[in-house]
């Protein structure tokens, strides 16, 4: 195995994932899934592995939805991927074409929608869906849709917060009228914060609260130590202590494969030797890379795209108080240090602030209720970038 950084991994490279993707088979027997995680955690790894290896009687049909802006252009490519899928066992989407005609826009041949029909979106995606699952001879059928969330930002500032809201609603009526039809929601937005924005204009359906919600983690130590060994071994590198070496780079990435795909990359890029004080020495350089080749720095700049502007400030007073701690620091002495600082936004906005960066990924509460950087790669990322 190769380091790949960023690319595009065939399904047999994908480390310690398993458990995770036997887990998410066992969710989506009885519900659709939000699949959830860092930037850069793996998401898209995962359930292209999904798709490459489902067990038997599950038919996953997956998607990028990133460049997607308006409901319509959704339901052509659902209705391409369905069209693509019925075809393999000699079927059309019957009930698309029936619809169709009644619309005025009937065609021979392969199915294409016509402008005229883009106002009965919503027909036409609750029709492709009953024609696939009416062929599905007992198959479950679950659509993989990576970068969902970035879809229904680009609809909601394209076509408005009520079509964006209008997408919603259809998809959760069809997980419901549709039993043997599941989704995975997933992309690098956060689905809360969409909806939070669509709240904020008035939105107060319940969207996805049929749906569970599942993390991807960091590997496991032991996982992270043998994506590590693979890669040194992949590149041919010497290695004078093989396991000292894999625990290094596991450690410096916590345990993330994108950063430990870089730092093998980096090691056999530049000839280094395999060292732990030589990794460590190599990442601290990473994070004062101007040029930001691991892309660290998004998790300063998303901090005022993520948060309302009156949250933004504390967010990152909050991070930087944090991000130069050396113990998890707990509430109390969070907020009087926010005071200290001239900050007084009041202890429930505290509380509301810390909770939104405990599902963005930055913070946790361990079990004496303290708070502390998730990861210690980007704890150390935020303290170089922004110090004190």
């Amino acid at each position: 195995m190769r380091a790949n950084p960023g690319g595009q991994l065939a399904p047999a490279e994908v480390v310690g994932r398993d458990a995770l993707i036997a887990n998410l088979w066992r969710v989506l027997e009885r519900q659709s899934v939000v699949l959830t995680a860092e930037r850069r955690h793996g998401k898209t790894q995962v359930i292209k592995k999904m798709l490459a290896e489902p067990p038997p009687g599950k038919l996953p049909v997956y998607h990028d939805l990133e460049g997607v802006r308006t409901p319509m252009e959704f339901v052509e490519i659902v209705l391409e991927d369905v069209e693509r899928f019925l075809s393999r066992w000699e079927r059309t989407a019957e009930g698309v074409r029936v619809l169709l005609g009644k619309l005025g826009g009937a065609q021979a041949g392969p199915l294409k929608l016509p402008p005229a029909v883009a106002p009965h979106w919503k027909r036409l995606l609750g029709e492709i869906m009953a024609d696939l699952v009416r062929h599905q001879e007992g198959r479950q059928v679950v659509f993989l849709w990576d970068e969902l969330p970035l879809m229904m930002d680009n609809i909601s500032r394209s076509a408005g917060e009520r079509t964006a809201m209008e997408l919603l609603d259809t998809l959760r009526a069809l997980r419901q009228s549709h039993p043997g039809l599941r989704m995975v929601y997933t992309g690098s937005i956060g689905l809360h914060h969409v909806l939070a924005a669509l709240r904020t204009a008035g939105y107060i359906n319940p969207s996805t609260n049929d749906m569970k919600t599942v993390e991807v983690e960091p590997l496991a130590p032991p996982d992270a130590r043998q994506l590590a060994a693979a890669l040194l071994q992949g590149e041919e590198l010497a290695v004078a202590q093989p396991g000292a070496a894999a625990t290094a780079i596991a450690d410096e990435a916590s345990n993330v494969p994108y950063y430990i795909h870089h730092i093998v990359d980096d090691l056999a890029t530049q000839g280094m030797p395999v060292e732990p004080t030589v990794i460590h020495e190599l990442v601290e350089r990473r994070l004062r890379d101007p040029q930001d080749a691991w892309e660290l720095r998004h998790y300063l700049e998303r901090v005022p795209r993520y948060y309302q502007k009156e949250l933004a400030p504390l967010a990152n007073r909050v991070l930087d108080l944090l991000a130069h701690a050396e113990e998890p620091m707990g509430f109390s002495r969070l907020s009087q240090l926010l005071e200290g600082q001239g900050a007084t936004p009041g202890v429930e906005t505290i509380r509301e602030l810390l909770r939104l960066l405990q599902r963005d990924h930055y913070v946790v509460q361990d079990a004496q209720n303290g708070y502390r950087f998730r990861l210690p790669l980007i704890q150390r990322a935020w303290r170089t970038q922004r110090p004190l």
